[in-house]
């Protein structure tokens, strides 16, 4: 602790007082600030790549030294100039609204708080290095909470309210906070102490059950990172997961997660076969915990250091956020928490959601990754037909250049993770990186394979790769919307979403934001509020009329129906257009079960 609070040492103080108000009450408390320091909050937060502008939320900014109040002057949107003299203690108070329930920013009501540093702590311009503190004191509105953090305790009572550590700024806002009266569990995997958090659970939660489940995950990544036997990266970790009524996500960072889930995602007491969405649930763990190697510490090079200041751009992200979407399902096949029949589900829905994509023939995964700032968090009504997502698509790159280089017989992407950790010591990589030690284990005609997938629109070798290792893709029926090119939501009408590019629909002149109303065939006008309506309504004619509502007008839409209703033309999985669907089984259960167990090549 001293080290901490000594002269150089820099101490934030946080309180949920206010919390009907959702304000948390904070100060910044420098011990030895510059001449006219400059103080800024970060734009953005690592690992969500868009920016967030979190000083928005910040209010009632001001400062003293020596017990007098200074001058207090902003220089832009995120950025304040502080009128103090060099040396002498400075105390800088604000508040910041708490109004975010998602895993990004920061949250505040009678039931819970939690929040990340980029959203609350200022950063002190020339002392991001120096040791940091942060002290999270108790109120009467927060008196029965707990926390739940990766710091490092200092001095903090049974509760955990008290002073917490970090070693420069860096690490204090990679360490999320959660507070509130929640369940908490723990287990050890590897060696290492893990600690499990969940808000806002039902009465029904099996909290033994998903301390088991996760303990596998753990234990089954640990092993594959440190096959060789050496230590975790870590010396704990925290698990905080909020369940709510209906939401979804997670952000990584170095020690811990934060995770959101529906509460009915959740295990449940003496439920003997748990639901998919209990699936989705661990694979989003697994993904977040997969982090803790593949971005929060092996990461692009252009990470290397964060700028909080502006968007950090790299076209890495198919690698670091792709190739963990392929392993976090994987993992739970290996620690033996679904079969060879549910993952195929799993990466057979992963597969048509980017062959049902038109984007992919527009945009390559290189430039999604590059674009995320712009594109993947600001989605519209058009994402599909100009983007193709890094996480869908680079987990299809991942898993053709494992089946290509465990086809080759040599070797793995196993093997290619950990000897990209062992040669960087978990260290910053760049695409060149990479596709060396791919050509070192793979040969160098698969690097350059590599490379092409990453850098071109063209559809992935799926059929043929799969087919080397027992498992046969198939083209299925489609379903109507996607016959028609729609993405739609049906509730009491069919609300048009998205208007797929090339298709039926946009042929007809649909737009997103249309309400379809009813469909004309053989003379007469038939109301329809689900898409399943057209085959009764359109009694087999190859065209129609459909009336839509747009900006409260009336409009007929002539509607070709024929395409809509016809068969697949091709079994080929690898030219398979935007309205077929892929179907996998396994053909050869020896094959598949050397790939799917993770034996080595």
């Amino acid at each position: 602790m001293t080290s901490v609070l000594n002269s150089s040492g820099i101490r934030y103080t946080v309180q949920a007082s206010a919390v009907d108000a959702h304000l948390f009450d904070v100060s910044l408390h420098i011990a030895k600030p510059a001449a006219q320091q400059l103080l800024s909050l970060p734009v953005w937060i690592p690992g969500s790549y868009l920016v967030r502008e979190f000083a928005k939320n910040l209010q009632g900014l001001s400062a003293s030294q020596n017990g007098r109040s200074i001058a207090v002057q902003q220089l832009s949107k995120n950025q304040w100039k502080i009128g103090c003299n060099a040396d002498t203690a400075c105390v800088i108070s604000y508040q910041v609204c708490a109004y975010d329930s998602s895993v990004r920013t920061a949250w505040l009501d009678r039931r819970r708080g939690f929040f990340n540093g980029t959203s609350l702590c200022l950063r002190v311009h020339g002392r991001e290095e120096a040791p940091h503190a942060l002290e999270l004191l108790s109120s009467p509105a927060t008196q029965d909470w707990q926390i739940a953090t990766g710091l490092t305790a200092a001095k903090t009572d049974a509760q955990g309210f008290g002073l917490y550590t970090a070693t420069n700024y860096d690490e204090l806002v990679d360490c999320p906070v959660e507070m509130g009266r929640f369940w908490r569990g723990s287990f050890t995997a590897g060696g290492v102490p893990h600690e499990f958090v969940v808000a806002g659970a039902a009465p029904s939660f099996d909290g033994e059950r998903l301390l088991a489940d996760t303990q596998k995950i753990c234990e089954a990544e640990i092993a594959f990172w440190h096959a060789d036997g050496s230590r975790p990266p870590m010396g704990r970790y925290v698990f905080m997961l909020n369940a709510v009524d209906d939401n979804y996500g997670g952000l990584e960072h170095r020690n811990s997660t934060a995770l959101i889930c529906g509460r009915r995602d959740l295990p449940r007491k003496g439920e003997i076969k748990a639901g998919e969405g209990y699936t989705t649930l661990l694979g989003l763990i697994s993904h977040e915990y997969f982090h803790t190697w593949n971005v929060k510490r092996l990461r692009p090079a252009e990470f290397a250091r964060y700028d909080y200041e502006q968007e950090n751009y790299t076209g890495l992200l198919w690698f670091f956020e792709g190739f963990t979407s392929y392993y976090d399902d994987l993992f739970l096949r290996r620690a033996g928490l679904i079969d060879n029949a549910q993952y195929l589900k799993l990466i057979t829905r992963t597969i048509n959601q980017v062959l049902q994509t038109p984007g992919r023939q527009v945009q390559s995964v290189a430039e999604a990754s590059f674009d995320a700032w712009v594109k993947y968090y600001r989605q519209d009504e058009n994402t599909a037909n100009h983007t193709v997502s890094y996480y869908t698509k680079g987990s299809l790159v991942a898993l053709c250049l494992d089946l290509a280089l465990r086809a080759g017989g040599r070797s793995s992407l196993d093997d290619v993770m950990r000897g990209l950790w062992q040669q960087t010591q978990g260290g910053p990589i760049a695409e060149a990186d990479v596709l060396a030690m791919v050509g070192q284990l793979g040969g160098a005609p698969l690097a350059e394979q590599l490379q092409a997938w990453v850098h071109s629109t063209g559809d992935l070798p799926l059929r043929e790769l799969l087919a080397k290792h027992g498992i046969t893709a198939k083209v299925e029926p489609a379903q109507l919307a996607q016959k028609l090119g729609l993405r739609v939501q049906e509730n009491h009408s069919v609300q048009i979403k998205t208007v797929l590019r090339g298709g039926l629909a946009e042929q007809a002149g649909m737009m997103a934001g249309d309400e379809w109303l009813a469909i004309e065939s053989g003379g007469q006008r038939w109301r329809i509020t689900k898409l399943d309506d057209l085959p009764l309504y359109a009694g087999g004619a190859d065209s129609a009329t459909a009336w839509v509502a747009r900006d409260r007008q009336l409009l007929e839409l002539p509607l070709e129906l024929g395409a809509a209703l016809a068969k697949p033309a091709s079994e080929d999985a690898n030219t398979a257009s935007p309205i077929d669907n892929l179907g996998l089984e396994i053909s050869d259960k020896a094959a598949a079960e050397r790939w799917l167990a993770g034996a080595a090549a």
